[in-house]
């Protein structure tokens, strides 16, 4: 992360600044901006995307594993072939992007009672992933941001706005002695409250909270952001909307719940998988169905198409918690799909991985794992695969 330096404006022409700050930094975060605003949980019908000739569909829901082979299955049994998906899922929650196709004309689908049955069977696949008393209700619609020059920065955008939706910031009371990413203070002189981040550096990192900011409604007047040593520190002075500082215990506490949601998002702690293989229908299905059999989770998906390839990235973790598999899951590709799918693999859960191999051998010089264990293991990838 790069730093930048802080602004500086008088008195007099503070108003002035903080209109022309809004405007600037809100065009150098995404070529599309709209207001956000909050959507009702009832479902809209889907609308073809004519600008690419694609049908943008967004979903919502509770999550849970499997769900997003369950998604995959359910396009491809409707004759949908994916152009493009992105999926994140956080807290429970799973917010997807998919643009789709028809799969005889390659083209959008415009039909409006073949787009209302879409709906419903999405719908209803995600309907019955979710809990009747939970309170989360799914949802399945078309966005009004996606498309046009920018996509992939449209899309990780409307993300995060889904997951605000969603309130995934809503998690269980973090432990007792755990440092808060994220603290406000005051600034009474000018009227500002200060927002303190101090987290791990990655890349986008920036990106992420300052559209967190701008999307709970509130301008950022000045802003200071370091970088050292693998940390990054970043310093917001904001107001809401309105002109008023965030004057209530709740209101700050909600603003430093999402700030950390939005920084947790995009850290996937696992094994990131990318697939390429030459498009075709029902081919995010077939993949999701092997991740599922071999009892990984999804909590990340990239899917592209770049010509007649298709690009699938994922990041997985082990259903039952132990180090994923990847020679097991290797060869179950290739019994599965045959030698047409490429496979890479890059581990990013390096302190789970240094964690089981100084256990790997017990004193009696045997295997941690013990015959019990592996047994367990593979009876929950087996019953994790006949999900229903």
């Amino acid at each position: 992360m790069q730093a930048i330096g802080r602004s500086r404006t008088s008195p007099q022409s503070e108003k002035h600044a903080a209109t022309t700050t809004t405007v600037s930094a809100a065009n150098s975060v995404m070529p599309t901006i709209a207001n956000y605003k909050s959507y009702s949980k009832k479902l809209f019908p889907l609308v073809p995307h004519h600008h690419d000739q694609h049908t943008a569909i967004e979903m919502t829901c509770a999550d849970h594993p499997g769900l997003f082979s369950e998604i995959s299955a359910a396009l491809a049994d409707l004759h949908c072939n994916v152009v493009e998906a992105h999926a994140w899922s956080h807290n429970a929650r799973l917010a997807c992007v998919v643009y789709i196709s028809d799969q005889s004309t390659d083209s959008a689908i415009d039909d409006p009672s073949r787009l209302a049955y879409i709906e419903d069977h999405l719908a209803t696949v995600l309907r019955a992933t979710t809990n009747p008393g939970g309170g989360d209700h799914p949802d399945v619609k078309t966005s009004e941001l996606l498309g046009g020059e920018g996509t992939m920065t449209t899309v990780e955008r409307r993300l995060h706005q889904l997951m605000l939706s969603v309130r995934d910031f809503e998690a269980p009371s973090s432990p007792k002695g755990r440092k808060r990413m994220v603290t406000i203070e005051s600034c009474d002189q000018k009227g500002y409250s200060i927002v303190s981040i101090e987290c791990k550096d990655r890349p986008r990192l920036m990106f992420d909270t300052v559209c967190t900011l701008t999307d709970m409604q509130y301008v950022i007047f000045h802003a200071s952001i370091t970088s050292h040593a693998g940390y990054a520190f970043q310093e917001y002075f904001i107001r809401h909307v309105d002109g008023y500082a965030l004057d209530t215990a709740s209101e700050k506490e909600r603003v430093m719940k999402c700030l950390e949601a939005a920084i947790e998002r995009r850290v996937c702690e696992g094994v990131r998988l990318e697939l390429c293989a030459d498009n075709r229908v029902g081919l995010l299905s077939d993949i999701t169905r092997v991740l599922r059999e071999n009892g990984l989770v999804v909590v990340r998906a990239d899917v592209e198409t770049h010509g007649e390839k298709s690009v699938n990235a994922f990041y997985v973790r082990d259903i039952s918690g132990n180090e994923v598999d990847i020679e097991y899951f290797r060869k179950s590709v290739k019994r599965e799909m045959g030698p047409i799918v490429t496979l890479h693999v890059k581990n990013n859960d390096t302190t789970r991985r240094k964690t089981a191999t100084a256990t790997t051998v017990s004193p009696k010089g045997s295997s941690s794992l013990s015959f019990g264990g592996m047994l367990r293991s593979r009876i929950e990838r087996l019953s994790h695969g006949f999900i229903l």
